[in-house]
């Protein structure tokens, strides 16, 4: 497994973060890089783990060791933002990090979540309580053989208990030295001004893509503030390739122009979308890895980007 060695020089408000990257090959480096919280520094396409896992986020993989392949290549090329959660398997995907990248290159950074309990394929359960959460830190580290979780996000709020309790035991364990950041996902404005008089928020993971645009506010509020915006299902879960989508001849007419697949463009259109934007998309395939982490070379211009957005939305 190729050592990672990032290229993040990030202007924020007390200086500036630095560190250098040797390219020889088509990285995530191409998306360029970001600070979550002003200075944990990782590339901006970034690589989700839910699918790695069986269907509806349940059970093992159909394939472990090409599950574990492909986090050694997300990592060798240049992906340094790996996402995960304890509900997906639930628990599989933290164990397979853990299993194929512990000890973990220098500049990797692991971002995990606590707060859903899992039933079965899809069947969900929002679960805030302190003692609960505390017990999903402790499990994550232990899954993912880590002594500090970079980013650890609360998954959903749960309305069932108070927003005191379930971020102040993330507080706890980060006074502890057991999280570094913490995040939400699935929030709005309101909720994170909320959460922020509790515990300092440096990530958004709200469900956006080009085809789905439901958290256009929170992006645009989390951009004037520098809040990292980690968009899951980036590419709609592949709906917006499937043939039957309203708006799949466009986007394939469009990535037709410029040599680039669909998805390809889907991702480089949230790299373009925002500064802040972290797309993770996420695969089972070290090929399909390989085609998303090459959207992060795709550059096209202002003018390119409004035709491409004017087909897809008309």
């Amino acid at each position: 497994m190729r050592l990672v060695k990032l290229n993040c020089a990030i202007r924020m408000a007390g200086g500036s973060i630095g560190l250098s990257m040797d390219m020889r090959f088509p990285s995530a480096a191409a998306a360029g890089s970001f600070a979550i919280g002003g200075d944990l520094c990782v590339h901006r396409l970034g690589y989700g783990t839910m699918r790695l896992v069986g269907d509806g986020a349940w059970g093992e993989p159909a394939d472990p060791d090409e599950a574990k392949r492909v986090l050694r290549r997300a990592v060798d090329l240049g992906v340094t933002l790996i996402d995960t959660a304890d509900a997906y398997g639930p628990e599989i995907a933290e164990r397979l990090i853990g299993e194929a990248l512990a000890p973990y290159p220098e500049g990797v950074a692991i971002a995990t979540k606590g707060g859903i309990t899992r039933q079965g394929p899809a069947k969900t359960e929002y679960v805030g309580r302190a003692g609960y959460l505390i017990q999903c830190v402790e499990m994550s580290l232990r899954r993912l053989k880590l002594e500090r979780i970079e980013l650890y996000q609360l998954h959903r709020i749960d309305p069932r208990t108070p927003l005191e309790e379930s971020l102040g035991a993330l507080k706890r364990m980060q006074e502890q030295g057991k999280i570094r950041h913490i995040g939400l996902s699935e929030a709005t404005p309101a909720e994170i001004e909320e959460a922020q008089k509790i515990v300092p928020i440096v990530s958004v993971q709200n469900r956006y893509s080009l085809a789905d645009r439901r958290h256009e506010k929170t992006l645009d509020w989390c951009t004037e503030r520098a809040i990292a915006f980690l968009p899951w299902y980036p590419i709609a879960a592949g709906k917006i390739l499937r043939p039957d989508h309203h708006a799949a001849t466009a986007l394939e007419q469009s990535a037709a122009r410029f040599g680039a697949s669909a998805a390809q463009l889907s991702l480089a259109w949230l790299l373009y979308r925002s500064p802040v934007m972290l797309p993770i998309p996420g695969t089972s395939k070290v090929a399909h890895l390989e085609e998303n982490v090459a959207a992060a070379e795709l550059k096209l211009s202002d003018e390119e980007w409004a035709e491409i957005e004017a087909a897809f939305n008309g």
